[in-house]
C-alpha cells in the first residue's frame, strides 16, 4: 500500500488562498457597517455643514458658497444665540445630575436588593413610560403643573403657592420634565454596570472591615462609573438639544437652543441658520464628553458598554 503526495507546487496556491481568504473576509463583512454609518451618519453630517455654508433666502432659494459668516451671525446678530445655547447647557447639566441622584438608588436597589424574580418586573416598570409618546408624557405634567392642576391646587391648600403663581413657565418645571422623560436612560446603563459586578469584592471589602457606606464609595461607585458615564452621554445629548419640554413646560425667559433651531428651520426657513445652530451644538456637545471621558478616564469604547 503505497500513500499519495501531493505536490508541493499544488500546495502553495491552496494555502496562499486561504490565507487571502481569512484576511479579506473581516474587510468584506465591515463594508456593511461602514455603508450603513455612511448613509445615516457621514452622508447627514456632511450634508448638514454644507447647508450651513449656504447663502440665501427663502423666497430666492439658497446656493452654497461656501462662507462662515453665519457662524458669526449666530453670536454677533440681533438674537442672542449664545444665551440660549448657554441656558440649554445649563438646564441639560442640571437635569442630569439630577437624573444620577434619582437613579443610582433605583438601579442599585434593582441589582442588588431586589429578588431574582422581580428584576424582569422592575425594570419593565423603568421602561414603561416609553410606552406613551413623548409629547403626550410632557403634556400630562403641563396640566399637573398648570393652574388648575392637582399639584397646584395642594400646594395653594397647603399656603405654599399663591392663588396666581404656577410652575409652568419656570426653569424648574423645564428640568423636571428633562427628568422625568430621561430617567430610564440612566438607571438601565447604571444598572447593568451594577449586575456585572463580581459579588466577590464586595465580600473581600467586608472581611477588610470596609463598613456599607466604604464599600459603596471605594467599591460599587468606582465599578459602576462606566454605566453613569453612559447615563450621562445619553442624558446630557438629548436633553441639551431638546425643543419638547422648553415648548410645552417653558415659557419665553425658557427658550433654549433646540427651539431656536426648530423655530429657524420649520417658521423662518432659514435652513443655513439651523444647520449651523446644530452643527455648533454637536461640536460643543463632543468637547464636553470628551474632555469629561478624558477626566474620568473613560478612553476606551469598551468601558461604556
Amino acid at each position: 500500500m503505497t500513500a499519495t503526495t501531493v505536490p508541493l507546487g499544488a500546495a502553495a496556491p491552496s494555502a496562499r488562498r486561504r490565507r487571502f481568504a481569512r484576511g479579506v473576509t473581516p474587510y468584506l463583512l465591515s463594508l456593511v457597517g461602514v455603508a450603513w454609518l455612511s448613509f445615516f451618519f457621514l452622508i447627514p453630517l456632511v450634508s448638514g455643514l454644507l447647508v450651513s455654508l449656504m447663502t440665501g433666502n427663502p423666497d430666492d432659494g439658497y446656493q452654497l458658497t461656501w462662507h462662515w459668516h453665519v457662524y458669526v451671525q449666530l453670536f454677533t446678530g440681533d438674537t442672542p444665540y449664545w444665551r440660549y445655547l448657554l441656558r440649554s447647557l445649563v438646564y441639560g447639566c442640571s437635569a442630569t445630575a439630577l437624573t444620577i441622584v434619582l437613579a443610582y438608588p433605583v438601579a442599585y436597589f434593582i441589582a442588588f436588593r431586589a429578588k431574582p424574580r422581580w428584576k424582569s418586573t422592575l425594570l419593565a416598570l423603568v421602561m414603561v413610560t416609553f410606552f406613551v409618546s413623548l409629547i403626550i408624557r410632557t403634556d400630562m405634567w403641563f396640566y399637573l403643573l398648570g393652574g388648575d392642576g392637582p399639584i397646584t391646587k395642594v400646594l395653594q391648600d397647603l399656603h405654599l403657592q399663591g392663588k396666581d403663581q404656577s410652575f409652568l413657565a419656570t426653569p424648574g418645571s423645564v428640568i423636571g420634565g428633562m427628568v422625568y422623560n430621561d430617567l430610564a436612560f440612566m438607571v438601565l446603563p447604571i444598572y447593568v454596570a451594577l449586575e456585572r459586578l463580581d459579588p466577590r469584592l464586595h465580600e473581600a471589602s467586608y472581611d477588610l472591615y470596609g463598613r456599607g457606606p466604604t464599600t459603596f464609595f471605594k467599591v460599587t461607585v468606582p465599578l459602576s462609573r462606566s454605566g453613569v458615564f453612559s447615563g450621562i452621554l445619553l442624558v446630557l445629548i438629548d436633553t441639551v438639544g431638546d425643543p419638547v419640554n422648553s415648548s410645552i413646560l417653558g415659557g419665553k425667559n425658557t427658550w433654549t437652543i433646540g427651539q431656536s433651531i426648530q423655530f429657524a428651520y420649520f417658521t423662518n426657513q432659514q435652513y443655513n441658520i439651523a444647520a449651523a445652530l446644530s452643527t455648533l451644538l454637536m461640536v460643543l456637545l463632543g468637547l464636553i464628553l470628551f474632555l469629561y471621558a478624558r477626566v474620568v478616564g473613560t478612553e476606551n469604547i469598551e468601558d461604556l458598554v
